[in-house]
């Protein structure tokens, strides 16, 4: 049987050039025939013809000849194969294709030289003729490519233009600011994103509704409408009731970043969960910041005495950079042998980057903090500028104690609220652009990596699966959603109210602008059961959080390396033999209520792949699929296709 990937692949190791123009010459031109996939406002501006794409980690004397291209937005490979045969078993992104790469998601270029790779910044000089690069992107892909058969000049060429485009100098260079298509929000309405007041009201009535008494213990203040008192916190802030906002107004201008302690969640006790900046370096005496902790001992109920956790002492943002930088390294081999050569030694690599350590110091400060919360006591979270791990922790805090953020609305609600909504420097910290003055550093990621290790212990307690942690990091590199590329709500607010180019606000939450129904409900966990939200005396969750006990999140960081990938198996088929058990047992309540013989007659059902890889649905295998009927377990309830829990389906 003649396999139908046969004419994907060229190999031109061996031929010298002349020959390879003759070999190619046919598959080139109807190359040359394809258009690159461009979006509104989208423009090309360099293209390599004849360019070498190499597999990851992969042998570098065979590759798959193709156009690299650089637009305003990505870049971009186009092969000579024919793939319409093929049955494609990967997520697929409506803005992007599996051969792309977001311009915001580069982090680091490399120009081969000889055997070894030199790393290029904006400014380097280009050799006129290149060799091949090496591409680190900030989700841990890599790309390798070889400019060998490329006329002379493509090479350089479209290098020179990837290094200027790749690491813009201004914010209005993003692609956001370029992207002309029309924008319809379809984002769940549960969804909030704290800019408006009537959200704050909600979570304050949310929060207090089985206790009104303590929600007068707590109040909306303005004084930071139009941010006039901090150009870093939401124009609505929460505080105590005693506080005045001309209290707060004098307080503020002692702390960095004019940020005084402002109310993130409560409890049923009244216990709060408060967030504050250190005082600023010059003031040497504490008595405003006293005054802010006597209010907050106020606003309890039993006036206890409010715990004041630090926070920048172990972790910080160089800490985490440095770390990080050190884990990138580990996650990204440029071949395989590097990669073995790593992984005899894989374990003391992996310590020596402390990304688990931090991982851990997180958790373990979450579960300091709750366990002060569930005993009745307040708690005040303190760091330098508090936008980072305040940010952090006081979210894993909340996952602990409040199951209503363990949804995907809710997590989606907590993520503006902590994160996007309390000014955490997403531009700065995710390298948006090239700035000597900013500090770049990851602590989103070590955020949803905390959640991971969550889910991975607790995991039937989270509605969302790994997938959608993986999918929510690389939709933060891409430059048209307004979540991740501002560092505050002022920022955003300007942006919007330009007069000469207002910036349309888009949503990482409108998940159909990036994928349709069906990867949607691969973010859906089938072991996460609703009723249970509304538990009566149901506890805080207790993760353990030493270093032994934690895990190492394969998924996002190893599904670009193909050795790594186990073949029809890992713990994807876990979670699907989990949705078809499910399916079963949705099978006989309709029998037992409905009494209809032929439950798949009266709903609809679609084909599952049976063969799926480990890192499904970010690996790129294809070929004869295996696959079976699997029926949606919650449209008997919801008839809503996005509410489903139970099936996995395949790719139009």
């Amino acid at each position: 049987m003649e396999s139908k990937t046969s004419n994907n692949f060229i190999s031109y190791v061996g031929f010298e050039e002349h020959e390879m123009q003759v070999l190619g010459s046919s598959r080139r031109d109807s190359m040359c025939e394809n258009s690159v996939k461009l979006l509104p406002g989208e423009v090309q501006i360099a293209e390599a013809q004849s360019v070498l794409m190499f597999s990851p980690v992969g042998d570098l004397k065979q590759g798959t000849c193709g156009i690299l291209s650089v637009t305003n937005f990505k870049l971009t490979f186009v092969t000579t194969g024919d793939s319409s045969g093929e049955d494609v078993m990967h997520q697929q992104n409506h803005l992007y294709g599996y051969n792309d790469t977001c311009l915001s998601n580069i982090d680091e270029i490399y120009i081969i030289v000889g055997d070894k790779k030199k790393k290029l910044v904006p400014g380097n000089a280009v050799p006129s003729k290149v060799k091949g690069i090496f591409i680190v992107c900030k989700n841990l892909r890599t790309w390798s490519f070889s400019f060998k058969f490329s006329p002379l000049g493509h090479g350089k060429n479209l290098l020179t233009t990837l290094l200027h485009h790749a690491f813009p100098s201004r914010h209005q260079l993003l692609f956001a600011y370029d992207y002309k298509e029309a924008y319809y929000s379809s984002i769940d309405k549960g969804v909030h994103l704290f800019r408006g007041r009537l959200d704050w009201i909600n979570e304050l009535d949310r929060t207090f509704r089985k206790n009104e008494q303590m929600r007068k213990s707590w109040r909306l203040s303005l004084a930071n409408k139009q941010f006039q008192l901090s150009t870093s916190l939401s124009q609505y802030i929460i505080v105590p009731m005693s506080v005045t906002d001309s209290q707060l107004t004098k307080a503020a201008r002692h702390f960095q970043g004019s940020r005084p302690p402002v109310w993130s969640w409560s409890n049923e006790r009244g216990a709060a969960l408060v967030k504050m900046s250190e005082l600023l370096p010059s003031v040497v005496e504490r008595t405003q910041e006293n005054i802010m902790l006597e209010n907050i001992r106020k606003s309890h109920p039993l006036k206890l005495q409010p715990i004041v956790i630090e926070l920048n002492k172990d972790v910080n943002v160089k800490s985490v950079a440095m770390g990080f930088s050190k884990f990138v390294h580990l996650c990204s081999p440029e071949n395989i042998r590097q990669f073995w050569i790593q992984d005899n030694n894989f374990y003391s690599l992996l310590e020596s980057t402390k990304w688990l350590k931090h991982v851990s110091y997180c958790l373990q400060k979450a579960v300091e903090a709750s366990d002060h919360l569930d005993s009745g006591t307040s708690v005040i979270m303190q760091e330098g500028a508090g936008r980072d791990m305040c940010c952090l922790v006081s979210s894993l805090v909340q996952l602990l104690l409040d199951p209503y953020f363990r949804t995907i609305t809710g997590f989606q609600s907590l993520v503006q609220k902590e994160w996007v909504a309390a000014g955490h420097p997403f531009c700065d910290r995710l390298g948006h652009i090239e700035n000597a003055n900013t500090e770049k550093s990851p602590f989103f990621l070590l955020f949803l990596d905390c959640v991971w290790q969550l889910c991975h212990q607790f995991p039937a307690e989270f509605e969302f699966t790994e997938t959608y942690l993986t999918t929510l990091w690389d939709s933060a590199h891409v430059s048209i959603f307004d979540t991740f590329i501002f560092n505050c709500e002022r920022d955003r607010t300007v942006a919007a109210m330009d007069p000469n180019t207002p910036l349309v606000l888009r949503s990482v939450w409108d998940w159909r602008e990036q994928f349709n129904d069906q990867d949607i409900l691969l973010f859906y966990n089938p072991l996460f059961n609703p009723h249970s939200l509304n538990a009566a005396g149901k506890s805080a969750m207790k993760p353990r959080y030493s270093i032994p006990n934690l895990e190492l999140w394969t998924q996002c960081y190893f599904r670009w390396i193909p050795p790594l990938e186990i073949r029809s198996g890992g713990s994807n088929h876990v979670e699907l033999f989990a949705r078809l058990i499910q399916n079963d047992i949705n099978r006989l309540r309709m029998n037992v209520n409905g009494g209809c013989a032929s439950p798949v007659d009266k709903i609809s059902t679609y084909l599952v792949q049976m063969n799926i890889d480990s890192f499904y649905p970010f690996s790129n295998k294809s070929g004869n699929v295996v696959s079976t009927p699997i029926m949606n377990s919650s449209i008997l309830m919801t008839e809503s296709l996005l509410d489903a829990q139970s099936f996995l389906t395949a790719p139009d």
